[in-house]
Order: C-alpha cells, then sequence, then structure tokens
C-alpha cells in the first residue's frame, strides 16, 4: 500500500477500506491463494475502524451480516490473513488489526492509543535497524519483530490537558 492510513488525523476512511481490499485482491491472486468471501469480510471488518478487533467481535459481526460462522472459521480467517501479510495480531489487546504495508518485509511498529484504542501502524526504519543491530550482536538472528507502544493519540491528549 501507498500511504499509510491515519486514524489520528483526517483521511478518507473509505478510500482507505476500498483500497486495502484491492490490495489484498491483488496480493493473493499474485500469491495463487484465494480469498473467500468470508476471509474478505474479516478483512473489511477490520478495517472498518482503526481499533482493532477481537474474533469474538468478529464472530459477532459476521452473524449481524448472515454468516453461519463459528469460532474456527474466523480464527481459519484471521491465521490467512496474517500468514499473507495482510492482518496483524495487536498482542497486547489479543486483537487484529488491518496491515498498512501489504507486500513489505517490516517491523511492525504500533502506537496503541490507551483511551480510544485508535492503532496506527508505523515504519520505523531506525528504530528497525536498531533492533536489529542490537538482536544480531547478541548472535540472535531475529525473524520479526512487534512493537507496541501505548499511550495517547493527539485528540486523547488534547482532551485530557484540557480536563
Amino acid at each position: 500500500m501507498s500511504a499509510s492510513p491515519l486514524p489520528y488525523r483526517p483521511h478518507n476512511h473509505s478510500a482507505c477500506v476500498d483500497e486495502a481490499l484491492a490490495e489484498a485482491r491483488r496480493i493473493c491472486q499474485q500469491s495463487n491463494v484465494r480469498l473467500t468471501p468470508t476471509r474478505e469480510r474479516v478483512l473489511e471488518l477490520i478495517w472498518q475502524s482503526h481499533k482493532p478487533l477481537g474474533a469474538y467481535d468478529l464472530l459477532s459481526l459476521l452473524a449481524e451480516d448472515g454468516y453461519n460462522a463459528a469460532p474456527p472459521t474466523v480464527y481459519r480467517a484471521l491465521d490467512f490473513l496474517q500468514q499473507n501479510g495482510l492482518a496483524h495480531r495487536i498482542a497486547s489487546l489479543n486483537a487484529f488489526i488491518g496491515c498498512t504495508h501489504t507486500g513489505e518485509n517490516h517491523t511492525c511498529l504500533f502506537l496503541i492509543c490507551r483511551s480510544c484504542r485508535n492503532v496506527l501502524e508505523l515504519t520505523a526504519p531506525d528504530v528497525a535497524n536498531a533492533l536489529v543491530s542490537a538482536s544480531e550482536g547478541e548472535g540472535f538472528t531475529p525473524e520479526e519483530t512487534t512493537v507496541e507502544i501505548a499511550g495517547l493519540c493527539p485528540a486523547c491528549k488534547q482532551a485530557a490537558d484540557h480536563d
């Protein structure tokens, strides 16, 4: 994906969702894997806000849509989306969010607002390089890196400052 969506700043969220789904279709076609209607709907639900959703939140939303999905169906869809670089798991929240850097091998760096729960995925090459360098300095070969930073987004910080 080109520009990363900015949940802390105004943006065309509908376009961001449409772009994410188009990119997912392209990646799946290129990788020769099947983006089933359920997998695509789970991805769309994840992208409908910048707040991570848990598996049971997704299950409930699918049921509202008329899908007759059981928990294993949702977990399989989430596994597929993660394996194909289309979604990330936010471990501290046990929830999932769409990947804004699909098709790239990248260090996942998430800013998580502890008030509104919006999550922003960043790229920070200097941070990623420092983590790799520190790991390799210990003889450790990193394969996957995720950094979760909790704090307040600009809007929540401003609201807190005015209280």
